[in-house]
């Protein structure tokens, strides 16, 4: 009996043939880098007016969003080196920096979650309609990360409302309960050069 991969050459050329060919969720996915990246660097903005407020629950909050955010982007370059596929890291924009008031701070960041739930939605379908299997299950992590971010900046902004201006509140609210980051997660993917 011959063993079933004496006959594969076909196979590697197909393999070859499927990474060089033009992929959507390839072309979103390098993309992505510089989507979290940005999102990273608006959370350092957020936790720098809050640290500059006297903040220091928010800021901390924020400080930490923005080393998740960060840990997404590398996690996005290690899949994509792992797959031997080209990355380059891109610039960001100029984060927005002037607010008018803490909930607008808040606000932004559940906008900003929303935008790349949004993101991350279209990155699983381009992986299934293109019938990446390996792509699309790296994107379901993402998935269920996704949903834990905007549920916690629907409760800060929640407990944002009720404290009606009262910043105290709020910084004894963040101080007393863990909003959003649930600990390490061991189904995470690798980052490249490791977490922060």
């Amino acid at each position: 009996m011959i063993p079933f991969w004496v006959n594969v050459p076909f196979m590697a050329s197909n393999v070859k043939k499927i990474l060089s060919g033009k992929s959507n969720f390839r072309e979103l996915l390098r993309t992505q880098v510089g989507n979290e990246f940005s999102a990273s660097q608006q959370y350092i903005a957020l936790a720098v007016w809050f640290d500059n407020e006297d903040l220091p629950r928010l800021a901390s909050h924020f400080y930490k969003q923005a080393l998740e955010e960060r840990n997404h982007a590398m996690m996005i370059v290690q899949f994509l080196m792992d797959n031997d596929i080209p990355v380059a890291i891109p610039g960001v924009e100029t984060p927005i920096n002037e607010f008018k008031s803490p909930r607008e701070l808040v606000a932004l960041a559940l906008s900003q979650e929303q935008q790349v739930t949004a993101q991350i939605i279209a990155l699983a379908k381009a992986a299934r309609e293109e019938s990446d299997y390996i792509g699309e299950q790296f994107m379901q992590w993402f998935l269920k990360e996704q949903v834990e971010e905007v549920s916690s900046m629907k409760t800060l902004l929640t407990i944002m409302d009720r404290a009606d201006g009262n910043m105290f509140y709020v910084e004894t609210f963040l101080t007393r309960e863990s909003v959003g980051d649930e600990g390490s997660d061991s189904g995470a993917p690798t980052a490249a050069g490791g977490t922060i």
